[in-house]
């Protein structure tokens, strides 16, 4: 009985993307400190969707920021395929989150000077990706997000959802285990969130990814397969 339940421990921590123990962060404002993150944690699996939700203000952002490695907590553990981020260098972080992570955020965030093709492209550059395979897989992403037909197109000649949609095929240019998505359609209009918000959910349930996503749409949230919530500045 103990083997087969160590087992099952094995196969249940192998499924485990992302995991995140007392995570906590603190900002110095004034001379004083400013606790945003108090505590808590969770578990992110293989092919989950998971919505973060709170109050504005009770650090989502901050939690994204953190566990997307573009900021480091305060104190506290994370843990992405099983290795502890927190003790990385900064080149072997921004490695993992070049490698493991994709951001989508609630501004498109594109490179206004390059097109839509462009802005697909140069993550992949980045990763080393020759040029001629970036750019074939960059068109097969801009298909799949509908917006192929503004592959050569400035991010200022395109519609907000247009450029949604392409920040979208941007954060999956290299192939990331896990999404993460910080109010993906905050600025769109009703019609356009919604559209986008369905190709975001396609796209990550196809290509298997996990994904943490920062919202204040209770609708939204509820398509999620489960919710967190940070309340006091605990993850819960």
């Amino acid at each position: 009985m103990a083997n087969i339940l160590n087992s099952l421990s094995k196969i249940q921590n192998a499924d485990i993307v992302m995991s995140v123990r007392d995570i906590k962060k603190t900002f110095i404002e004034g001379g004083q400190p400013l606790h945003i993150l108090r505590g808590g944690g969770f578990d992110l699996h293989r092919g989950e969707i998971i919505a973060l939700v709170g109050q504005s203000g009770s650090g989502k952002s901050t939690l994204l920021q953190c566990v997307g490695l573009l900021d480091k907590p305060s104190g506290g553990s994370i843990l992405i395929g099983g290795n502890a981020v927190q003790k990385m260098d900064e080149d072997m972080r921004t490695k993992i989150r070049r490698k493991k992570i994709g951001f989508v955020y609630q501004k498109h965030n594109l490179l206004s000077d390059f097109t839509a093709l462009e802005n697909v492209v140069l993550p992949m550059m980045a990763d080393g990706v020759a040029e001629d395979i970036a750019n074939v897989r960059a068109m097969k992403l801009l298909r799949a997000a509908n917006v192929a037909h503004r592959a050569t197109h400035l991010p200022g000649e395109m519609s907000g959802g247009e450029q949604q949609r392409t920040a979208v095929a941007r954060a999956l240019a290299n192939n990331p285990e896990i999404l993460l998505a910080d109010e993906p359609t905050g600025s769109l209009d009703p019609q356009h969130a919604g559209a986008v918000f369905d190709l975001l959910m396609d796209l990550v349930r196809k290509n298997k990814m996990s994904m943490l996503f920062v919202t204040h749409d209770m609708n939204l949230a509820a398509r999620a397969d489960r919710k967190i919530t940070i309340n006091n500045g605990i993850v819960m």
